[in-house]
């Protein structure tokens, strides 16, 4: 932590005569800055989606600060909040999908219950009310700080709430159709409504709107020391906006940049510094379903090669808040293939994710729109994170960032069902090898040595041509 010392002096003078002057020092003032963000830092992070609403039975911002010091114990550097923005009341949300309903058509009586979806923002420069005051936020972010751990806000630039300011003062800003009503976001390859119907869709082909939304991104960097912005829906912005918003951000102050979107477009040029892997995600929920198999793993990291430059980055995750509470928990999604595949995200080239509630063993969908909460008893899946939290870590092999180690596939008898790689950096290796079935295999690798189950920490060998066992989901991590 970098120190700053400000000390002041004080000269008090005494009357109009001539009498010496006294000086007082003031105490000294400490105060605890983290380090600027680097590149360097985005190697061994592990990243934690905080879901506040949910996080507690209270849904507090100081519920949820309480906690991050033990974050640490997961490896995670950096804490990405979910929207924490007030929520429009106007067209608020009660139920999700084709038949989704607001609250006002609710049952007078229930209509207290539903909170609206966070992505529905009616001003972005203030907190939710429910979270806590800003104070609270700022104790927040200050305690992050204190353990080494950088926040990012998750930002919704593509579009407001329904009671957000500009819609009245600034209808200009918003996408309008033939009768000069303002609309919810449209599908561009459909030219369809999304169903986001509880938000109205920005148009950026206003100059105005750019400046402004820049303009409230800098306010969280300058006035609440954050330290970047997951971006929701990013691809759906255009990329020249990110062009000309993101250095300007970035002269402010060294940032970390999340984008929801997998285009390589917008990681190249100094633009986010991270995407989301969602094909990778798909093809492990696929293997687990026995829909794939590890050739089509195999597949997808040799097109992720040539899609992506060496120093982009991906977000590897099993889990996050729409994953969860629209298709399924870790175990509905990969049944008993879940730690193997918990484990691949960690092992994978990139930064793996953790979402709220999953360190504890989350295994209920978690309600959108309305008060819910997740458990909080530390069990298998919090020594699961930890020990993987703990190599990523502390493991120069398993670097992801920038400066990745390598991926290189291992060849085995069974290459259909066992995947087996290594990742290399700076002459360390790790070595990855699981069984992607349901049924036990039986294979060879060539492979000759004695190593070190890093997972369980046990001794392992291995022999050219010696059969090896492994039961199904199993896997091994090796030194």
């Amino acid at each position: 932590m970098k120190k700053t010392i400000l000390t002041l002096l004080l000269v008090t003078l005494f009357s109009c005569k001539e009498e010496k002057k006294e000086v007082t020092e003031i105490p000294i003032v400490k105060t605890q800055e983290i380090e600027p963000f680097t590149s360097e830092i985005t190697e061994n992070a592990v990243i934690y989606e905080a879901n506040i609403r949910q996080y507690s039975s209270e849904g507090t911002f100081n519920q949820f600060t309480k906690d991050i010091p033990q974050l640490k114990e997961l490896g995670v550097k950096i804490i990405w909040l979910m929207p924490i923005f007030p929520i429009s009341e106007t067209k608020r949300k009660a139920t999700g999908g084709d038949d989704s309903k607001f609250a006002s058509e609710m049952p007078a009586e229930e209509q207290s219950k539903y909170l609206g979806s966070y992505y529905a923002v009616s001003d972005f420069k203030k907190v939710n009310p429910e979270f806590g005051t800003i104070e609270d936020f700022r104790n927040l972010v200050k305690t992050a700080h204190e353990n080494g751990i950088y926040v990012i806000l998750d930002w919704v630039p593509n579009h407001t709430g329904w009671d957000h300011v500009w819609i009245k003062e600034h209808p200009e800003f918003y996408t309008q159709n033939e009768k000069g009503e303002i609309i919810d976001p449209i599908n561009p390859e459909t030219g369809e409504t999304w169903g986001w119907t509880d938000v109205a869709d920005l148009n950026y082909n206003n100059q105005e709107l750019r400046k402004e939304m820049t303009n409230d991104m800098l306010y969280w960097i300058k006035n609440e020391k954050i330290d970047g912005f997951r971006c929701d829906v990013a691809s759906n912005v255009p990329t020249d906006f990110w062009q000309q918003a993101i250095p300007t951000l970035r002269k402010e102050k060294s940032i970390f940049m999340l984008a929801e979107a997998w285009q390589p477009e917008l990681i190249k040029e100094n633009l986010f510094d991270m995407y989301y892997s969602w094909e990778g995600h798909h093809t492990m929920n696929k293997i687990a379903q026995g829909k794939e198999t590890v050739a089509n793993w195999d597949a997808f990291m040799e097109k992720a090669t040539k899609e992506y430059e060496t120093d982009d980055i991906a977000m590897n995750f099993v889990d996050n808040h729409d994953e969860n509470s629209w298709n399924g928990t870790i175990e509905e999604r990969l049944g008993d293939a879940s730690e193997l595949m918990i484990a691949l995200s960690f092992m994978t080239p990139g930064m793996p994710l953790i979402y709220s509630g999953d360190e504890y063993g989350l295994n209920h969908r978690l309600k959108f729109f309305e008060k819910d909460s997740i458990p909080k008893e530390k069990g298998r899946n919090w020594e699961i994170f930890k020990k993987l939290g703990e190599l990523k870590t502390t493991k120069v092999a398993l670097h992801g960032g920038k400066n990745k180690a390598s991926y290189k596939k291992i060849a085995t008898s069974s290459n259909d069902k066992i995947l087996a790689f290594e990742r290399e950096k700076e002459g360390k290796k790790m070595i990855f090898i699981g069984n992607l079935s349901k049924n036990n295999q039986e294979f060879t690798i060539e492979l000759d040595g004695n190593f070190k189950n890093m997972y369980t920490n046990t001794k392992f060998s291995l022999n050219k041509g010696q059969k090896v066992q492994m039961e199904s989901w199993k896997f091994v991590i090796l030194q």
